[in-house]
């Protein structure tokens, strides 16, 4: 049985493989002190099969622990090739138990959710190995006779077949040599002569073999026995001649692990495989995890999806309206203390239209209106409603160019005909499905004709903005409301940046013409809409905020979660965690592959929470009847910051694993 890939290997060579000098090492259980190892000094030659043996409790398992770059010595030290290893960094020491040693565990520690195959490729992950893991991974579970069990799970073989997976595992990294602590302590006597044999074949190709047992039978086969009692060495004996081997040495054996490895594609795909296993294996703890994240996706989405809605909705309503409007109405004084009707002491007139238009240079348009209540009818339908007069002008300032029909002339206006527009909901209330362009109806008695049929504007608040009527403002006046004043007059500035200038002009244009003292100005007042937009779209904006950070607090929530369910999966995976540690992975390694569970989890949460929010916005756009507009960048944020909670809440458990202690790890129960 070959290790294969000789090839490789530089044709430098050694016979002294690895040497402890007067190593010591004590734990600590609360206040008891244990002594574990005593000034052991033990050399390894290169080819040797060496059985470490004593009663329990004598040291061995510690010293094997030393040997295989578990743990670390409190004093003493070891040496590997000639050279001081005993105070290496965490990832000079993973490189060590990747590719110096091959581990072989009493309790196999095999991935239970995981193949014979897939077990076996897990070192070559955390190697820079060339070849191909799959084809190397049946290339040794071939060796160990296991070739009809390579898509087996541990479960599915015996106590021997997973024993075999195990030394498959220690050998597909061509190590230097292999050290099995009770590698038959779990099996029957049939299973461990079998594993015995394969030692023994391996050591006739030249491996060097090292092992720690307490039977005496296992001990023979080794041509070297080293006893050991209360902590120390207390007999080393040969059983027969050994004579010294070459053995050839990897090209960066003693410097590998000092350099910045890059991951590589195989490994993040095993990170997410692991990933994918966990979550399916757990699938209500995992489902609550991705339900907290589909739950503050949906809402961050929903909420911004809302409030930009609501933006857009002011936005067209305010559109309508008209924009870079001033709209010049009386005001209310008090006199001895009561306040008397609007416009009883500022009368607009045509004058003044005529004055704000020739003396105000930033005046675009201008539009004089009278506003009043009819009652009309048509047969035997009758309606109350606002009848407004107003000029031509209005309609292009207004946004109220009419959907069906046409709107009035100036000639009409000034002829004093009875021609009409119709809000839409005082059309469907006299007329119904009816066509009414060229109908005649009454306005408080008066007959008109219909000549268009206004846009719909909606509601605002309470009131229904297309329960009106417009008629020609002259005819308003003098046929229907018997006015010779305005009610309000609406004037267009050519550029927003103009408007305050020319409100500012307007109202002196006004105080001076209607010789009004200060105790007087608040007689009339002029409003701005753009001041009413700015101020209409920071309440919204305001809104949006407050909605987005309930909905950022749901999303903070479900990270919690995820956190939690992570530093449970660190508990259930200690000895995981130790097993990959122990085959040469890194702390960096280790941090990764849990912060890639991590973002898994978050990021089904956040594609889920994509879908829910899209069904969410359209229930609510079907059902409520709200504008909701889903944006592209409210999507990308939404998943980048779910992506952010896994990355964050998922850190400190995945800082946690990684720092684990191999030995530790493996120990835990």
């Amino acid at each position: 049985m070959g290790t294969g890939g000789q090839e490789a290997r530089e044709k430098r060579s050694v016979m002294k493989l690895l040497e402890t000098e007067n190593i010591t090492k004590t734990y600590r259980l609360g206040q008891t002190e244990i002594r574990a190892l005593q000034g052991v000094s033990l050399s390894i030659e290169a080819g040797e099969f060496v059985a470490i043996m004593g009663p329990s409790g004598s040291g061995k398992s510690t010293l094997m622990h030393l040997l295989g770059f578990l743990d670390t010595p409190d004093g003493g030290a070891i040496r590997l090739l000639g050279q001081d290893i005993s105070r290496l960094k965490d990832p000079q020491y993973a490189f060590l138990r990747n590719r110096v040693v091959g581990y072989v565990f009493q309790q196999f520690n095999l991935m239970a959710r995981s193949s014979a195959e897939e077990n076996v490729s897990l070192p070559l992950l955390y190697s820079d190995n060339p070849l191909g893991e799959a084809e190397r991974a049946r290339h040794m579970l071939e060796q160990v006779g296991l070739k009809e069990r390579v898509r087996h799970r541990p479960n599915e073989l015996s106590g021997g077949q997973q024993q075999r997976v195990a030394i498959a595992r220690a050998l597909v990294n061509q190590p230097l040599m292999i050290l099995a602590d009770e590698p038959t302590g779990n099996l029957d006597s049939s299973s461990g002569q079998e594993i015995m044999a394969i030692f023994k074949t391996l050591h006739a190709q030249g491996m060097t073999v090292v092992l720690v047992t307490h039977d005496e039978n296992i001990g023979k086969a080794a041509e070297r026995v080293v006893r050991m009692h209360d902590g120390k060495i207390i007999s080393d004996e040969r059983k027969q001649a050994f004579q010294a081997r070459e053995v050839p040495l990897p090209e960066n054996i003693l410097t590998g692990g000092t350099q910045n490895v890059s991951y590589n594609f195989e490994e993040f795909r095993e990170h997410f495989r692991q990933a994918s296993r966990m979550i399916w294996t757990n699938k209500l703890r995992s489902f609550l995890s991705i339900l907290g994240v589909m739950i503050g996706v949906a809402c961050v989405i929903t909420m911004l999806a809302l409030g930009r809605g609501a933006r857009e909705s002011i936005t067209e309503q305010l559109a309508r309206l008209g924009s870079n409007l001033l709209s010049v109405r009386p005001g209310s004084v008090k006199v001895h203390g009561v306040s008397q009707e609007a416009g009883a002491a500022t009368r607009l007139s045509f004058d003044d239209v005529r004055a704000i238009r020739e003396t105000v240079p930033e005046v675009k348009r201008i539009a004089p209106q009278v506003t009043g209540q009819g009652q009309v009818v048509y047969g035997n339908k009758n309606w109350s409603t606002v009848v407004n007069g107003v000029t031509p002008e209005y309609a292009v300032m207004k946004n109220q160019e009419p959907m069906m029909g046409r709107f009035f002339t100036e000639e009409e206006n000034q002829s004093r005909r009875r021609v009409a527009l119709l809000g839409q909901t005082v059309a469907k209330e006299l007329f119904g499905e009816e066509n009414p362009i060229g109908k005649t109806f009454k306005i408080n008695r008066i007959n008109f004709q219909v000549i268009g049929l206004l846009p719909s504007l909606g509601a605002r608040g309470w009131h229904d903005q297309d329960d009106l009527v417009l008629i020609p403002l002259m005819t308003a006046m003098r046929r229907v409301q018997g006015k010779d004043y305005l009610d309000q007059v609406e004037v267009e500035i050519k550029s927003a940046d103009q408007i305050e200038a020319a409100q500012r002009e307007i109202t002196a244009l006004i105080i001076r013409r209607h010789r009004l003292t200060p105790e007087r100005y608040d007689s009339f007042n002029i409003r701005n809409f753009a001041d009413i937009q700015n101020a209409m779209t920071s309440t919204t904006k305001t809104f949006s905020a407050l909605l987005g950070s309930v909905a950022a607090i749901s999303l903070l929530v479900g990270g919690i979660g995820i956190m939690n369910i992570m530093l449970v999966s660190v508990k259930e995976r200690t000895r995981e965690i130790g097993l990959r540690k122990a085959i040469g992975a890194t702390a960096r390694d280790i941090l990764m592959q849990f912060l890639v569970e991590a973002v898994a989890i978050t990021f089904l949460g956040g594609i889920v929470g994509i879908l829910l929010a899209m069904l969410a916005s359209w229930l609510i756009a079907a059902m409520a009847g709200w504008k909701v507009v889903i944006s592209l960048s409210s999507l990308f944020l939404a998943f980048i910051f779910s992506a952010a909670v896994g990355i964050v809440f998922g850190l400190w458990p995945a800082q946690q694993a990684a720092r684990l202690d191999p030995i530790h790890a493996l120990r835990y129960e």
